[in-house]
């Protein structure tokens, strides 16, 4: 089994979608280390603010495949994808690190997730996982939201 540390967040009904994406995820993949929700502006637009959380998941899906399911999810939950890259969104999930792998494409899926580096992502993720080792820096999570306030 690998350990996968995901982003959540959504900005249209908010805390209806995160619950509804938990449930999912709690049902697909069993016992779920789930953050506290953290409202942050909206990042590269004007729009509502934004829930965001983070989940561990403990899966063997292989990372395509677990990408395809999150991404069939967040249609089910009335994600839009036809407008622009930063935009309001009912659901938006992304795997930010799945175990200790590193991925630089093709195409969209890049591990760690380079929005790392914002509060709204780093901060729910080291709620949960404080001791978790990003394979990039070889720091724990713990230490880089210490480093980032």
């Amino acid at each position: 089994m690998t350990t996968v540390l995901l982003s959540l967040g959504s900005n249209v009904q908010p805390r209806r979608y995160l619950h509804a994406a938990v449930t999912a995820l709690r049902e697909r993949f069993g016992a779920l280390r789930v953050s506290p929700a953290y409202r942050t502006a909206a990042v590269g637009f004007d729009g509502p603010a934004f829930l965001n959380n983070a989940v561990a998941i403990d899966t063997d899906l292989p990372l395509q495949e677990l990408d395809d399911w999150l991404h069939a999810l967040e249609d089910a939950h009335g994600r839009d994808r036809s407008g622009p890259r930063f935009s309001d969104r009912t659901l938006d999930i992304d795997v930010v690190f799945y175990g200790d792998l590193v991925v630089e494409g093709p195409g969209h899926l890049r591990i760690p997730r380079p929005e790392l580096k914002h509060a709204f992502v780093l901060k729910p993720l080291a709620d949960i996982a404080p001791d978790f080792i990003d394979p990039v820096s070889g720091l724990d999570l713990a230490t880089l939201w210490r480093a980032h306030t």
